[in-house]
């Protein structure tokens, strides 16, 4: 049965870089973009702190029984960059990267589970990092590194669990990308970054639920 409605895709962290240009390739091609940020600059932007159960809950209950085709968990912190060996054993940061990348997307795909079961050919999208693989340890951004592989395998998992509900998921590495986390001197701009991820999120089929991918469709080692 055709959709007779909009497209709808729901963007956490929808306020900057990587995550206002997905919402802006969606927007072009005709979809309906709910974007979130933590503290919105826009009136189009719902609040959401994906750290916070109450704001997660307060998000679902706003959404109600709306349908959501897309989840993107695209917010994310990096709370240890540039800093050195020494200054890593603070708790607080710890907790803050995890509580972001990890416990936030499963609180996020938790609490809109309702709403993706409503939605037409359900897909979520982590947004991860080529930081996040064991394989390719290069050392360093200790923080980081473990949050994001630890999303890597919450995704993996959740993928398994999801499939035999007709939602599938993927998990990308979306380069590295010319925004304040990446920095003027990364190689891609986010409008480059955001086409390939909107272009593999379409791409996602059961057979494919679980993946962890670049930008630009390659397989990532894990």
């Amino acid at each position: 049965m055709p959709i007779d409605r909009p497209l709808s895709v729901l963007i956490t962290g929808a306020n900057r870089g990587i995550g206002a240009a997905i919402a802006e390739q969606y927007r072009s091609a005709g979809a309906e973009v709910i974007g979130t940020a933590r503290n919105p600059d826009a009136p189009d932007l719902y609040p959401l702190d994906v750290t916070e159960t109450d704001s997660v809950a307060a998000l679902a209950a706003q959404l109600a029984d709306r349908p959501i085709d897309i989840l993107i968990c695209n917010a994310g912190v990096y709370p240890d960059q540039g800093r050195s060996l020494r200054e890593l054993p603070d708790p607080a940061l710890w907790a803050l990267g995890f509580a972001t990348n990890v416990t936030g997307v499963f609180l996020t795909v938790h609490a809109l589970l309702p709403n993706l079961r409503r939605g037409k050919d359900a897909r979520i999208a982590i947004i991860s990092s080529q930081m996040g693989s064991s394989t390719r340890a290069s050392g360093g951004s200790y923080i980081y590194r473990a949050s994001k592989a630890a999303a890597v395998n919450l995704g993996r998992n959740l993928a398994r669990d999801l499939v035999s509900e007709q939602i599938v998921l993927g998990v990308y590495h979306p380069g590295w990308v010319q925004t304040d986390m990446g920095g003027s001197g990364a190689d891609i701009a986010p409008a480059a970054s955001a086409h390939g991820l909107v272009t593999r999120i379409a791409a996602l089929t059961p057979e494919t639920t679980g993946c962890f991918e670049t930008w630009d469709g390659r397989l990532h080692p894990f």
